[in-house]
């Protein structure tokens, strides 16, 4: 095996020709100059302790949701972490294995999958679930693809609640167009959700599927049975969404309701936030139209000595069978992600999460409680709409005013969710769950209270 050698001059004049550029700059002029950095101001020739200490300084001057008060959520969560996930996770036979082709030599790493699987389906209320996605857009990108192979191509309509999470929107705009999928868009109601009606209307005859999110990107639970029905009626898929995996320690997931995929992301279930991930994506459907389902799927059997055996089937992929077979390019098996939320859900255990779920739902609405209490220009955006833990924020100012001047107070208060686009108010959205204390809520009052 041929050492690395970094390219030269020559080979960047000649890669800049290929694409027709004239400089490295312009390969990234895409990327604002505010943000760029032509060198950090350090001086040459220091040695590496010294260098790592002045970059620790630096990033001392971050603010951090473990060092201060935080309430940002749209779409990542923070929750608590048993020191289980990762000692489990840490150890080397998980760490280090890819996939499992072999299924005489990864037993272990099967098992994880069906556990996993087995824990999405108890969760949605669903029949059967994949080995994993990407992360919570790709699983709704992947969950329309499924409703239009479900209509054998028949309806190239997608209706959408607005409300949903703009930037999984977002990335399912970018395959519905080559796909040649309509997405029709819907906007919520005077109280933050999607009315049936409107869905319904929009569907009409000839659409394949109809999705929502619960709770919502503006951390409002949609009316799922009434969704449900309007699919029904409208004679097409009807598609739940979660971002927010905890709530379905409280809030029964769409198989309950008759929804035909429940997908979105398991991020909250030991992922701790990071810059962009890694995440996780989820995916459950219906028994009977498990051949359209994307990816893996692990099964249980039994070996030729008649002990209890896992191995893959079902493994729908272009990499599996021919291309023309196949009913996704682009889900994985996110193996050690999945191997995270297996851990943290039996470590948390069905009572645990439901208590965690509590904790989230009661810590919010007292947060509610103390801004309704306010004498001034804070407002719930939607006083009367039922939420789970998070809640949109309007106050004296834009969202990024509020998000900057709550931050110089030493409290991450919240997203600007005007930066989203949509129809909803420009304001913050607060998210509280279990990691959030009583000092917490303190002292995001006593911020609001000084900017009012």
């Amino acid at each position: 095996m041929h050492p690395w050698i970094g390219a030269g001059d020559e080979d960047r004049q000649r890669i800049l020709g290929e694409l027709g550029l004239d400089s490295v700059d312009e390969l990234f002029s895409s990327i604002p100059a505010e943000v760029c950095v032509d060198r950090l101001p350090m001086d040459d020739g220091r040695d590496e302790n010294a260098v790592r200490s002045e970059l620790q300084s630096m990033a001392l001057a971050n603010l951090s949701p473990e060092c201060v008060p935080s309430f940002l959520g749209a779409g990542v969560y923070r929750h608590v972490q048993p020191s289980v996930v990762d000692a489990v996770l840490s150890r080397a036979e998980f760490f280090t294995s890819y996939t499992p082709y072999q299924p005489e030599i990864s037993q272990g790493t099967l098992q994880v999958i069906f556990e996993f699987q087995t824990l999405i389906c108890q969760l949605t209320g669903m029949e059967v679930s994949n080995a994993s996605l990407y992360d919570g857009a790709t699983a709704l990108v992947e969950a329309v693809l499924f409703a239009h192979r479900v209509k054998r191509g028949r309806f190239d309509r997608v209706v959408l609640a607005e409300t949903l999470h703009p930037m999984y929107r977002k990335v399912l705009a970018t395959y519905a167009d080559p796909a040649g999928l309509e997405v029709v868009v819907v906007p919520p109601g005077d109280d933050g959700r999607v009315t049936a009606d409107a869905l319904r209307e929009a569907a009409g005859e000839s659409s394949c599927c109809i999705a929502v999110q619960s709770p919502n990107f503006l951390g409002i639970i949609e009316d799922l049975p009434a969704v449900a029905e309007a699919a029904r009626e409208s004679a097409t898929l009807a598609v739940q969404v979660v971002t927010e995996g905890v709530s379905l320690g409280l809030l029964s997931g769409g198989g309950a309701h008759g929804f035909d995929v429940v997908c979105g992301e398991a991020q909250s279930f030991g992922l701790a936030p990071g810059y962009g991930g890694p995440h996780l994506g989820f995916f459950a459907c219906r028994a009977k139209d498990i051949r359209q389902m994307p990816g893996r799927l692990a099964g249980e059997t039994i070996d030729s000595t008649g002990q209890r055996a896992f191995c893959l089937t079902l493994s729908t992929r272009e990499q599996h069978i021919r291309r023309a077979k196949a009913t996704s390019n682009i889900c994985t098996n996110q193996g050690l992600m999945a191997l995270a939320a297996t851990i943290w859900l039996e470590a948390i255990g069905g009572h645990g999460l439901r208590e965690l779920a509590t904790s989230c739902l009661s810590r919010t609405e007292e947060l509610k409680r103390r801004i309704n209490e306010m004498n001034g220009s804070w407002k719930l955006a939607y006083p009367t709409a039922p939420t789970f833990d998070e809640f949109l924020l309007t106050g004296p100012g834009s969202g990024d005013e509020l998000a900057r001047r709550l931050a110089a107070e030493g409290v991450l208060a919240g997203v600007a969710a005007h930066r989203w686009g949509g129809s909803w108010p420009d304001g913050l959205l607060v998210a509280v769950t279990e990691k959030n204390t009583t000092a917490d809520t303190e002292a995001l009052i006593a911020a609001m209270e000084k900017l009012s």
